[in-house]
């Protein structure tokens, strides 16, 4: 135990050595006056189970709350930013010409959930829904700008839902994040549940980070266990970096059942952050971090129905950890936003099936040519 105990504080170390630019102050979620020339806003709905803090600009801290709050947050970004990228406020309030600011947070009813879905359909009769839910290591600031930026950077038009739970935001608290994911997994089957019963919703995307696969695909298991499928209005689901045991995964989409939704996953072999996580595990592979040059993990591809993974690993513009390439990446925040917009699964431009359907796509994506982008794709429909 004490040489497993040492191992993971020293893998944890390097991790925090290599996010350590990433620690904020507080206070960044205080909301500002709007009004600032050339600035776009992200209208966006919170559901969490994240205690509430008192801290002026904090809203909701890292703890568990005693059940599922819900909040209208509309965020403000800058004009003169690069994709990717998060401009954060600096000591005290937001700047909204420099910076992400926060104009509106306003605390939402569960019953006033229908009127939101209501209200941002613009005139149309219904809309589609991009629900996200975060990773390990994320503060609540954290996960509603970094959403605020996949919404704007991707110019998807859909109407925002961040699925927020509670992560102390710190590297050594990976087992009380893991936890937390198990405790809010009721919340996010409901959230989805709702989201997909609302006449105000033709189609929902769900899109997941991290540690937050996990809990994503827990609850989607969940609903076609208890409702015997997932929801048919829950069309695709976006694993990025997916910290999921890769035996436990197989297990979860079997039980989804054959009318479950189309799933996408965003692997890196050259992941750090799912290196440290499968030191936790065992040594067990994570999802996120699969070989596809490996005969045999493409075999297991190519009998999966419905199922792209997308290897970011030859990709070199992102983050330092290789961890959040599908947000930091203007290559692949291109890509996505493509596909989220043409409301199609990601797959090349002429899909075939197994190991020949990987395709050379990095010099098809943004106006400079990138490193290789490679997709499979594993067998066609669902």
């Amino acid at each position: 135990m004490a040489a497993w105990t040492v191992g993971w504080r020293a893998a944890a170390c390097a991790l925090m050595v290599a996010v350590c630019g990433c620690a904020r102050t507080d206070g960044a979620l205080t909301p500002v006056a709007a009004g600032a020339a050339g600035t776009d806003t992200v209208d966006m709905l919170v559901a969490t189970t994240r205690a509430p803090s008192d801290r002026p600009g904090v809203i909701f801290n890292g703890e568990r709350g005693a059940g599922l709050s819900f909040a209208n947050i509309v965020v403000s970004i800058p004009p003169e930013r690069a994709p990717g990228t998060i401009q954060w406020p600096q000591q005290g309030r937001a700047d909204p010409a420099r910076d992400f600011a926060v104009t509106t947070l306003t605390p939402v009813p569960r019953s006033g959930v229908l009127d939101w879905f209501k209200n941002v359909t613009d005139g149309k009769a219904r809309r589609r829904v991009l629900i996200f839910v975060h990773g390990f290591n994320t503060r609540f600031d954290s996960a509603v700008f970094r959403f605020a930026q996949i919404v704007h950077d991707t110019h998807a038009d859909m109407a925002p839902v961040l699925f927020s739970w509670p992560s102390r935001g710190q590297v050594f608290d990976y087992v009380y994040d893991r936890e937390s994911t198990n405790y809010s997994r009721d919340d996010l089957a409901s959230v989805m549940r709702t989201t997909a019963r609302s006449p105000y919703v033709s189609e929902v995307v769900v899109m997941a980070h991290s540690m937050g696969a996990w809990l994503t695909v827990e609850s989607l298991r969940q609903l076609a266990l208890q409702d015997g499928r997932v929801p048919a209005k829950i069309s695709n689901v976006i694993l990025a970096s997916p910290d999921l045991d890769l035996d436990v995964f197989r297990r979860q989409v079997t039980e989804m059942g054959k009318d479950r939704p189309r799933i996408t996953i965003f692997v890196s072999r050259t992941d750090k952050a799912l290196e440290v996580s499968r030191f936790i595990a065992g040594g067990v592979t994570r999802v996120g971090a699969v070989d596809l040059t490996q005969p045999e993990n493409l075999a297991q591809l190519e009998v999966a129905q419905g199922i792209v993974a997308v290897d970011l690993s030859a990709l070199q513009n992102g983050d330092a950890l290789n961890h959040s390439k599908f947000a930091t990446s203007p290559d692949v925040v291109q890509l996505l936003g493509d596909r989220l917009r043409a409301g199609q699964e990601i797959e090349g431009a002429q899909p075939t099936s197994g190991a020949e359907a990987a395709q050379m796509v990095g010099t098809t994506v943004g106006s400079v040519a990138a490193a290789p982008i490679l997709i499979f794709t594993g067998g066609a429909g669902n």
